[in-house]
């Protein structure tokens, strides 16, 4: 199983690294992926990232997860890539793992396939959750899809998809060296 981290020009820096940090911390397969022509990948706070590769490189399979960080410009600049809302709709329709944070979940909001799924956003983009039973919790896993608020639920988030790739006594050891006490 691999984790590929969508990345695109305006990303919100804490929201991509921070699952991979600790995807990695895990061992988990985290892969960054540059949604562009070009590994080096701008943040949204003008932090330059490279890429592991770029999205005409990889082959997603049902096992795999897919990771949407949020961020204004780099949602956007997601949602306007084919290949990735292809990609998006081929995992979806043998109901592949997908992971969004933010204003992530308003991609596969837009698309309906949170259509009757509990999720949540950053506060003030519910409307493009089509369908979507919101919720208010930091984290929301229901069927295949985990969803996220922000920046301040970056490692909650983190730890929920390492917890759920490689169990929770990872996530329990990982969260314990890096000090962060919340996970149950």
């Amino acid at each position: 199983m691999k984790i590929y981290v969508m990345l695109a020009d305006g990303f919100e820096e804490i929201e991509a690294l921070s699952v991979v940090d600790v995807l990695r911390r895990g061992e988990a397969d985290t892969v960054m992926v540059a949604v562009k022509n070009g590994r080096t990948v701008m943040g949204a706070h003008h932090i330059p990232v490279v890429a592991d590769v770029l999205l005409t490189d990889i082959k997603v399979n049902r096992e795999d997860m897919i990771v949407l960080p949020g961020g204004g410009v780099g949602v956007q600049n997601l949602a306007a890539s084919e290949p990735l809302i292809g990609l998006l709709k081929e995992h979806q329709s043998y109901k592949g793992l997908l992971a969004a944070i933010c204003a992530g979940p308003t991609i596969p909001g837009k698309l309906g396939f949170y259509k009757d799924i509990k999720a949540i956003c950053y506060p003030g983009c519910e409307g493009d959750l089509l369908g979507a039973v919101i919720s208010r919790e930091d984290v929301v896993v229901h069927r295949n899809f985990i969803t996220s608020r922000g920046p301040g639920t970056s490692l909650a988030f983190a730890y929920k998809l390492l917890e759920m790739v490689k169990g929770a006594e990872t996530a329990k050891k990982v969260s314990s060296g890096m000090l962060y006490n919340k996970v149950p």
